[in-house]
Formats: C-alpha cells, structure tokens, sequence
C-alpha cells in the first residue's frame, strides 16, 4: 500500500513492503546507493541528523518509523511508547520531501507472527542491556533484519546512544553476511547535555533539566577514569546518585568497545566506554560516552 497525498505531503509514504520494495527496485537500477534510519518514531533532532548524514551520502534515503513489539520486554513499555506518526511525517519532509517512509503495520512486518528470532551475537547480549531485558537483542535483530532484507540498504545509520544495540547490529550483519555498511553516528544532545530519546517526551521540563545530571556524572567519570581503577570510578558514581533521592541508578558499567566485557585491568592498547541507566519518575534513560 502507497500513499502519496498523505496529510496533503507529495513525499513518497509506503504502508506495506512489496509497494516499497517495487518502488526502490526502480531506485537501484542505476546502481544508485541507498542510505537507511530504522526508528520507532517519536522523531527528534538525533534521528534528523541520522538522516542528514544519509542524506549527504547517499542518492536516496530510506525512514522506517516502526514501534517493535517484539524488543519490548515490558507491557507497559511498550503501551505507553510514544506513537507521533503525523507529526513524525511533517518532520520528515521538513527537513527533505524526497526522504522515502516506510511506516508498516506489525503485520506487514511479522506477517501474523510476532515472534523473534533467536541470535548468537558472541555474548554481547548477555552484557548490560542483556541482563535487565530478557529477549531485548533478539527483538533488535530480528526487526533490524527484516527490515535490512525489505529495504536493502547500502548503507544504514544508528546513534551511538544505544552503543550496546550498534555493536549488535554489526555483529548481526557479519554472521548473517548481509550486504549493508552499520554506520554509527555521535549522540545528539540538548544543550544541557541530556542526551536526545524518545522517552524525553515522556518527562516534564523541570524533570529533563534535573536528568542533565547524567551527562555531568558521565564527564565526572570520563576524567575519574584517566586515574583511577574501573571499580573506583563505579562506586563514585553509584554513590552520586545515592545522594539524589530524584534518580534510581539501574547500573553503570565500564567495558571495552569491543565485546562489552567490565573492565578488571586497564590496557593502554583497548577503547573503553561508560554506559548507564537511570530512571527519572519512572522513565528509563539510558547514556553512554567513551573514555579513551
């Protein structure tokens, strides 16, 4: 199914995946490269710098806003994501009218089956995220997947907010030998640091400028950790937020780049990165920043 009046916009909208699919064959006949944002919708200014660096490296860009079931461990996670399809689309074409939409239903996506898949990822789905969402990465792999096979893309773009999901999504690429460039982009922020999600929307103003404390501890423990052990660094920030009676700390951990493994010794030779996890009145935040 293909809309191309909705909401009065001449951007090219598909519903369902063989409209799409006929409609980029033509697009790839010239060898012309495609560039491609998976999202889940709730559209901010990260997501829009994802598909401006598409933009300018690709002949075509691809947008999938699509909420999925299936890396939703909680219920009411998942009811209460936020769904701006409408205002989503404006976004969209605001920024370019040839940005290609794809926004299918679950079925157009699971065909009846809402089921995921399950992946070997070399134990990066046992780290951090892993633990606290049971199924999560299996839910990851298996829509990325899909929509990998539907859109075929040339190149596709993540943020590195989610750097646990990135790593993933490359290692998923590599086994399954899929013929498409994982491309992870920096994390845009609003300027009291607070890195940009979805889930910001679900926070009052006063509550996102008391969550810019995330960003602070994070630089606090990028400098902590040019002197101090891994384990130190840890209980500093695991007290910090002791004291503040407005956040719950899920965790923080250090780990190399490379396989998410905590840290027991420095090696000059490895990358490491910081990532956390914090509630906010109920709201799950998660942030990342790399040390080295």
């Amino acid at each position: 199914m293909f809309a191309l009046n909705f909401n009065k916009t001449a951007m090219p909208i598909f519903y369902g995946k063989a409209s799409l699919t006929a409609f980029l064959k033509a697009l790839k006949a010239d060898n012309s490269k495609v560039g491609f944002v998976p999202t889940m919708g709730a559209l901010h200014q990260g997501h829009l710098s994802l598909m401006q660096k598409s933009l300018s490296e690709n002949d075509s860009t691809v947008v999938s806003i699509f909420v999925n079931p299936t890396q939703f461990n909680n219920p009411d996670d998942l009811a209460k994501y936020p769904r701006t399809l409408d205002v989503d689309i404006k976004k969209i074409e605001n920024l370019d009218p040839k940005i290609i939409v794809y926004a299918p239903t679950v079925d157009d996506i699971y065909e009846g089956n809402p089921t995921s898949q399950s992946f070997d990822f070399d134990g990066l789905e046992n780290q951090m995220e892993g633990k606290f969402r049971p199924g999560h990465f299996d839910g990851v792999g298996t829509v990325v997947k899909r929509l990998f096979e539907i859109v075929g893309p040339t190149n596709a773009y993540f943020g590195e907010k989610d750097f646990q999901q990135l790593q993933i999504i490359k290692k998923m690429v590599s086994k399954n030998k899929l013929n498409v460039k994982v491309i992870g982009c920096p994390i845009f922020r609003q300027t009291n640091g607070l890195a940009m999600s979805s889930r910001n929307e679900l926070l009052t103003t006063q509550e996102k400028e008391k969550a810019s404390l995330i960003y602070k501890i994070l630089l606090a423990a990028k400098a902590k950790f040019e002197t101090n052990s891994a384990i130190a660094v840890t209980k500093w920030v695991e007290k910090s937020f002791e004291k503040n009676a407005d956040f719950k700390l899920e965790y923080f951990e250090i780990t190399d780049e490379a396989m998410l493994l905590p840290v027991i010794r420095k090696n000059k030779n490895k990358k490491y990165r910081a990532f956390i996890v914090v509630f906010v009145n109920n709201v799950r935040l998660i942030d990342t920043i790399s040390l080295n």
